[in-house]
C-alpha cells in the first residue's frame, strides 16, 4: 500500500508538471530523491499517460487532421496536411536525436543539483525569452503560423529538454516556437502540445521494446505503474484545460518566477553532491 501511495503521488506530480512550463522530469527526480528511485520506464510511461490528456483535449483538431489525410475535400484539408507534415518533421528531429543520444550511453543525472541548476537558469531565460516574443509580437504582430523552421527547432528543444532534467520539455518548445516566428503563446503551445503526443507514447513503446528485449519487464512494478498513469492522465487532464486559458490573459513570467524560487531554495538547502 506504501508503494501504491507513492506512485499516486508520483503521478499526481507528473500531471501537474508535465504541461506546465516547470519541468516534470526534474520534479519527478527531486520527488524521487526522498520517494526513492523508480526505473526509466516508469518515469516515460507516466509521461505518455499525462500526453494521453492532450489527446482528450485536442481531439477534435486531432479528427480534423486525420480526416484531411484521407478526404482532399475536407474542411480546410490543405492547412491540416501541412500541419501534420511539421508535426511529423519535429517528430523525426527528435526521435533521431534521441536514439543518438541513448547510443552515447545518456542517463538521468542522480542527484538533484544539475536538476536545481536547470531549473535557475531556465527562469532566466523565460524571462529573457519572454520579453523578446512580446517585443517581437509588438513589431511583427500576431503569428499563428508554424513554419518549417519552428518545427525543426521544436524537435531540436525536446533533445535538449531531455537531456537536462529541469529544463522543462513545455517551456522549451514553447519558447522556441515563440522565438523562431509564431507570436501567438496560443498557437505555439498547441504545437508543443500536439507534437508531445507521438514522442512521448514513441519513448514508452522504445522503453518497453528495449526492456522485453532484456528481459526486464517481470521486475517492473505494473500495479504501482498503473496507478501513477491513470494519475497522471486525470491531473494532466485539469491542468492542461487551465493553461490554455491562463495564457490567453497572462504570460509565462510567475512559471520563471516559480523556477527560480525553487532552484535557489534547492541549491541553498541541499548538501552538496546530492
Amino acid at each position: 500500500m506504501h508503494d501504491l501511495l507513492i506512485a499516486l503521488l508520483l503521478g499526481i506530480i507528473e500531471g501537474v508538471t508535465e504541461f506546465l512550463p516547470i519541468s516534470s522530469t526534474g520534479h519527478l527526480l527531486i520527488a524521487e530523491h526522498w520517494l526513492g528511485a523508480r526505473s526509466d520506464l516508469f518515469n516515460i510511461a507516466i509521461q505518455a499517460g499525462a500526453i494521453l490528456a492532450v489527446v482528450l483535449i485536442y481531439r477534435t483538431q486531432l479528427q480534423a487532421m486525420l480526416r484531411a489525410l484521407f478526404d482532399r475535400r475536407a474542411d480546410d484539408a490543405a492547412n491540416q496536411r501541412a500541419l501534420i507534415a511539421k508535426l511529423v518533421v519535429a517528430f523525426l528531429v527528435t526521435a533521431v536525436g534521441g536514439l543518438l543520444v541513448k547510443r552515447l550511453g545518456w542517463r538521468l543525472p542522480e542527484t538533484v543539483t544539475p536538476v536545481a541548476w536547470a531549473l535557475v537558469l531556465g527562469g532566466v531565460w523565460m524571462v529573457l525569452a519572454e520579453q523578446i516574443a512580446a517585443w517581437r509580437a509588438r513589431r511583427i504582430g500576431e503569428q499563428t503560423g508554424i513554419s518549417w523552421t519552428v518545427a525543426v527547432l521544436v524537435g531540436l528543444a525536446q533533445i535538449v529538454a531531455g537531456v537536462f532534467p529541469g529544463t522543462s520539455r513545455s517551456a522549451a518548445t514553447i519558447f522556441v516556437a515563440l522565438l523562431a516566428g509564431t507570436t501567438s503563446r496560443a498557437a505555439a503551445t498547441e504545437f508543443a502540445f500536439l507534437v508531445g503526443i507521438p514522442t512521448m507514447f514513441a519513448a514508452t513503446g522504445y522503453e518497453l521494446l528495449a526492456l522485453a528485449r532484456h528481459g526486464d519487464l517481470a521486475g517492473e512494478d505494473w500495479q504501482a505503474l498503473a496507478v501513477a498513469f491513470a494519475a497522471a492522465a486525470v491531473t494532466a487532464f485539469v491542468a492542461v484545460k487551465w493553461l490554455l486559458r491562463y495564457i490567453q490573459t497572462h504570460r509565462f513570467t510567475g512559471f520563471a518566477v516559480y523556477r527560480l524560487l525553487l532552484g535557489l531554495a534547492l541549491l541553498l538547502w541541499l548538501p552538496a553532491g546530492q
